[in-house]
């Protein structure tokens, strides 16, 4: 194997952010470099490591004369063919990559904020340059969605994707339905153990899941969507009580991000939702991810993994920079021309006339006729009920939940049904209403 080595090609590497992931990623070509080269048919030389604060400790040692702080020295040198660039945001991260690019490297990302925000930009400096971006690791940690997608899938039309995409609120959900322990209880508690971060909010109010749909979106179905766009809602409005009553009902409450082909139109959506019990989505527990890609050939296929963390993260960094070393990339790179000026395939549709099932809490006054009141809101509004739960009263409050169970109705009716109940005299508070994917 060593004399192996002597005689394959060094293709020279650099990593941009050597934090949890950009560590992981070291270890991985320095500790396992036959696996590297194996699969490359070279050898992948890490002569670079950019980091911020040098003095640091890190979790990986590194040879001599590797690590610098001067990201120029990766920049200048062009004997660089590579970069793993895993630094988060969007600036400086953007502008690094776009020097990264105009002097010649290919670049591998882990950042899906920077994607959702300047794919264009950056994906059309990259082809006028000639160069090409990977972003395996930007979605679903070390599940190879990315892959599949563009290419594996590529001979289906895929009609719908519906996935967990962010682990943080998987975690935090999984807690709430095993333990019946409150939302910010069990925060404090992913916070502690490293799943959340100091400042959770873009996790736990669906934004982190809408960028990764976004990217999705644009590969499964050509749309053209700012993340921004998406509706979406986090898990940090769920209430441990709506997590009891879909356990009763025999379902968890998942935060879902869902794009469904409709025609020529896009459904998309973060929310929470209610998923049958031992369905596949319903048994991702944890802190991992999960896809549900549906083609029109192949039918039904399910990715479940790590979607985050050191180690998984990596595998998908170094992968992609086995396919940059080897050309693999530049070729679907050109092929796919991904964020380009071609015409989108496929527009979103407005969220309105989306279809499905829906879970409704009504707290309402403990007194006779007001469920007449409620449910002759809902007919109004043309909404058939499949079943009625009305709970113990709240003693304390004179008040009492009822939760109820749509048949299928569209989101708009939904909504303008839920506003009109919230305005009915015995009703206190907002209706809480969620969507039951079945």
């Amino acid at each position: 194997m060593a004399r192996l080595f002597k005689r394959m090609q060094k293709t020279k590497v650099a990593i941009i952010g050597l934090g949890t992931v950009g560590s992981g990623v070291a270890r991985l070509l320095l500790d396992h470099g036959d696996r590297t080269a194996r699969h490359a048919g070279r050898i992948l030389w890490l002569e670079k490591a950019v980091v911020r604060n040098l003095s640091k400790a890190r979790d990986c040692e590194l040879p001599a004369g590797v690590l610098t702080d001067d990201v120029d020295q990766v920049i200048n040198n062009p004997e660089i063919q590579v970069v793993a660039h895993l630094v988060g945001g969007l600036e400086p991260a953007r502008t690094i990559m776009l020097r990264l690019l105009e002097s010649g490297k290919d670049v591998v990302t882990a950042n899906k904020a920077l994607l959702a925000e300047h794919g264009p930009e950056l994906f059309d400096a990259a082809r006028e340059l000639g160069r090409s971006i990977a972003f395996e690791a930007s979605v679903a940690g070390g599940i190879p969605i990315i892959a599949n997608i563009s290419t594996c899938l590529s001979a289906n039309q895929i009609e719908s994707l519906h996935g967990i995409l962010n682990g943080t609120s998987n975690f935090i959900l999984t807690k709430m339905h095993d333990e019946g322990a409150p939302f910010q209880e069990v925060l404090a508690e992913a916070q502690r153990l490293g799943y959340a971060e100091a400042d959770p909010t873009m996790d736990v109010d669906g934004s982190d899941a809408a960028q990764k749909l976004a990217i999705l979106a644009h590969l499964a179905f050509g749309a053209r969507v700012d993340w921004k766009d998406i509706p979406r809602a986090g898990i940090d409005t769920v209430d441990v009580c709506d997590v009891r009553y879909a356990k009763e009902m025999g379902y968890r409450i998942k935060l879902l991000a869902t794009a469904d082909l409709v025609d020529d139109t896009l459904e998309l959506d973060v929310s929470p939702a209610l998923v049958r019990v031992r369905s596949p989505l319903a048994e991702v527990s944890g802190p991992f991810n999960a896809i549900r890609v549906e083609g029109d050939a192949v039918g039904p296929l399910f990715f479940h993994g790590q979607g985050a963390g050191q180690m998984p993260t990596a595998s998908a960094v170094v992968a992609d920079m086995i396919d940059m070393a080897v050309g693999r990339t530049a070729i679907t790179f050109r092929t796919l021309e991904l964020w380009s000026n071609r015409k989108a395939r496929v527009t979103p549709a407005p969220n309105d006339a989306a279809r499905a099932k829906f879970y409704l809490r009504v707290i309402v006054e403990d007194h006779p006729g007001v469920l007449a009141q409620v449910t002759t809101v809902l007919g109004k509004h043309g909404i058939s009920i499949a079943s009625v739960l009305q709970r113990e009263p709240i003693e304390a409050q004179g008040v009492v939940p009822l939760v109820i169970m749509t048949h299928e109705t569209s989101e708009g009716d939904a909504a303008r049904a839920c506003e009109e109940i919230d305005g009915l005299p015995p009703v206190r508070g907002e209706t809480v209403r969620m969507w039951v994917r079945d």
